[in-house]
């Protein structure tokens, strides 16, 4: 909202109408705190005290940040989330989350209500597995290979935003969530800044950003590198990661040209490359030296403690976009394309052969290349029509070179195997947004979405959401939408079960069934509450009844997961959240509750234990992210607010009741020990420190993770899926010094 500040000159009343029609989500993006909202009509009539106060202030800067701000507002528009929850975070919120920009998006997301957290740094939305899309700027990425990689860093956010509930059709693919980033820009980003951070366990993380504006071009660059010992979550309870040597580097780049006021050119770029080492699992014996299977005897093994593991991960993509105003109608469209790649180094020693049966050298990587294009069109004040489309490309290569132990000779074996597949994904869309009441909006639309990869699957999708302003500060709404969903290219991979037969490396069925679509009919309903200025209350429930559900795990060494299906799948539940945002105090809680459960899984069978296969095909069981109750807290207060030296105390809480292990004869039977961490943060300002022209804002920072060092598991080991333990990271100090010029 700060952008609306800068003006050359007082506006016209057409021109304050016309910035006033933001959505509640752009409004939540103001506040210092996750701020929770329905969405509603972009030109809602109830604008808050905080709009009414930006326009006051509007009044002189650069001609060209009125253009800017139009454009972004009609890029907003293009895509709003009418009818869904959404889940905001503004600059503000993000600089205040214990360790700031230097924090993963998923400690970020970890804020919002009904999000549980996993190994891997993998987060689960309303008991999803990972089927959260991202977009920069509105425009969606296709997936990647990373697991446990953050590509996308948090500093390159201006804002962003969490959508859950029934989507309208303008988003496909992957529906549990929308994680939408507006990406930073020169024109309200400029100026550069430094900053090392660091402390415990080798962590070591230099950045830098740098943005600014030429004449029509602006610009904006952000860096980082990372180095620590706590790459992947530890495999044991203890202080220390054994074997846990990452690094890490990251670049992202966003460039832009306004060609006129009404049209506008973008390109942003990104790199990733990160290399870890894996954890090793203390304690293990060799096969043979019980009734395990495989048994490999190999001498000169290493110990369980001494296996040098490793895997790397690339990631590289681009989105060059047309944003265009043509009178009644706005449109964006875009081409894009990301590369990902993941490669696993096995043991040197043979320490995999001998402790798994299988030593494998393994490398996957996807190409996707595609467009996308939405369009809205202001038919008449009530009626707001838009229609897009999305395709993507891609080719998908899995190889490996693997050593085995033949069953009747004893002698190791060779067996190199790999295939490629090429495919495509696609879906088009028409909804309107109508407005038959004054405090009543309709969102309905058709989707029509496709996939031809491993699998050939089309479907017509419907989808309603109504949003009703009953009374003051109060919005319900309630929708319903049908979902289809693609299995991730670059999950399913082709099954080689043949020339594993009769080796140590022998998969432990013959069942290779295709994973498919998954089609779900998708209930939401709900309400937000303001009680007083500054403090709101939502609530909101969901009902997910899911044919061919699909779910995925991690089968072997490599961490790479693997898709399969659930023939039948039912999730549900209930989400409450608070925020208070007053001043220099901000303060927020969530309370979620969920059930996940499959039956039946009738896809990639070779990789599961026949028992438990027989045991799923019967009963309903546990998916395996499957928490039933998740909560998350915060607060923060600004001291010397009014100064230019202000210092903010800030803290959050993340509480999860325990994902699903195995018991002795249920999969997925067993819970997790619960477990709440508490961070902290300290965050002195100074403006001016070194009375420099050069040298504006002077931070340091103090970031406690764990304050209360609780040992806790994130993974047990067991389940359907699970491929080893993994505990969460104990107490962690760290500091940094970041320098603004």
């Amino acid at each position: 909202m700060t952008r609306l500040w800068f003006f050359p000159r007082p506006l016209s009343r057409a021109m304050l109408a016309a910035i006033t029609a933001l959505t509640p989500v752009t409004t939540a993006f103001a506040q210092g705190v996750p701020a929770t909202a329905t969405a509603t009509t972009p030109d809602d009539p109830h604008a808050t005290t905080e709009q009414a106060q930006a326009l006051d202030r509007a009044s002189s800067a650069p001609e060209t940040m009125t253009v800017t701000a139009r454009l972004d507002r009609a890029r907003v528009q293009l895509q709003p989330s009418t009818g869904a929850t959404v889940h905001a975070f503004s600059r503000k919120a993000i600089e205040t989350i214990p360790g700031g920009d230097n924090t993963g998006l998923n400690s970020v997301l970890l804020q919002a209500p009904g999000v549980a957290q996993d190994s891997y740094g993998q987060i689960h939305v309303r008991g999803d597995h990972n089927e959260v899309q991202f977009r920069l700027d509105g425009v969606q990425l296709p997936e990647g290979m990373n697991v446990f990689g953050q590509t996308l860093m948090t500093r390159f956010a201006d804002n962003l935003s969490l959508s859950t509930g029934a989507l309208p059709v303008q988003y496909g693919f992957l529906q549990a969530a929308v994680v939408d980033i507006t990406t930073k820009n020169g024109a309200t980003n400029k100026g550069g800044n430094v900053s090392i951070y660091g402390g415990a366990r080798d962590y070591f993380f230099p950045s830098a950003q740098y943005g600014g504006q030429h004449g029509k071009w602006d610009y904006f660059f952000t860096a980082d590198y990372v180095h620590d010992r706590v790459g992947i979550e530890n495999t044991t309870p203890s202080f220390n990661a054994p074997h846990d040597l990452s690094n890490q580097y990251h670049f992202l780049g966003h460039v832009r040209y306004t060609v006129d006021e009404n049209t506008r050119l973008s390109l942003i770029a990104g790199v990733s490359n990160a290399e870890y080492q894996l954890p090793n699992i203390g304690g293990q014996t060799f096969p043979c030296a019980g009734d395990d299977s495989p048994c490999v005897s190999v001498p000169g093994s290493p110990s369980a403690s001494n296996l040098n593991e490793r895997q790397k991960q690339i990631t590289d993509f681009g989105i060059l976009s047309l944003q265009k105003e043509i009178g009644a109608f706005s449109l964006q469209t875009s081409v894009f394309s990301r590369y990902s790649s993941l490669g696993y180094s096995p043991d040197p020693n043979l320490g995999d052969l001998a402790y798994m049966g299988i030593s494998q050298h393994a490398e996957r990587s996807v190409m996707s290349t595609g467009t996308q294009s939405d369009v809205t069109w202001r038919v008449r004040p009530d009626h707001t029509v838009r229609f897009g489309f999305q395709v993507f490309a891609e080719r998908n290569i899995t190889k490996a070179d693997s050593l085995v132990q033949n069953s009747d000779t004893g002698a190791l074996q060779s067996i190199h195997t790999g295939n490629g597949r090429t495919g495509d994904v696609y879906g088009l869309y028409v909804q309107d947004e109508w407005r038959p009441l004054r405090n009543v909006t309709v969102n309905y639309g058709l989707r029509f979405d496709g996939v031809g990869e491993y699998t050939n699957e089309h479907q017509l999708s419907p989808r309603i959401n109504v949003v009703w302003r009953a009374w003051k500060g109060a919005t319900l709404h309630a929708g319903y939408s049908r979902y289809f969903t693609p299995p991730p290219f670059e999950v399913v991979g082709g099954a080689d079960l043949q020339q594993f037969a009769n080796t140590s490396g022998a998969a432990a069925g013959t069942g290779s069934d295709t994973v498919k679509a998954e089609r779900d009919h998708y209930f939401d309903a709900g309400i937000d509450q303001v009680i007083l200025p500054g403090w709101h209350v939502s609530f909101d429930a969901y009902y997910k009844l899911a044919h061919n559900l699909i779910d995925e795990g991690q089968f072997g060494a490599p961490i790479i997961l693997s898709g399969f299906n659930y023939r039948r799948g039912q999730v549900n539940g209930y989400e409450v959240s608070t925020s208070y945002d007053r001043g220099p105090l901000s303060l927020y809680g969530n309370f979620a509750w969920s059930r996940a459960i499959g039956k039946d899984i009738t896809s990639a069978q070779f990789n599961f234990d026949p028992g438990d296969l027989a045991y799923i095909s019967q009963h309903w069981v546990h998916l395996d992210h499957d928490q039933r109750w998740t909560a998350s807290a915060g607060g923060s207060y600004t001291f010397f607010h009014r100064t230019g030296h202000p210092t903010l105390l800030s803290a959050t809480m993340v509480y999860g009741s325990g994902l699903r292990q195995d018991t002795d004869t249920v999969p997925n039977g067993g819970v997790i020990p619960q477990y709440a961490t508490f961070n902290l943060a300290l965050v002195q300002s100074f403006r001016d420190l070194f009375h420099s022209r050069f040298l504006r804002t002077t931070q340091f920072r103090l970031d406690v993770t764990n304050l209360f060092d609780h040992p806790y598991m994130l993974r047990s080991g067991t389940g359907i899926g699970v491929g080893a333990p993994q505990y969460g990271l104990r107490r962690t100090i760290l500091t940094g010094i970041s320098q603004n010029f």
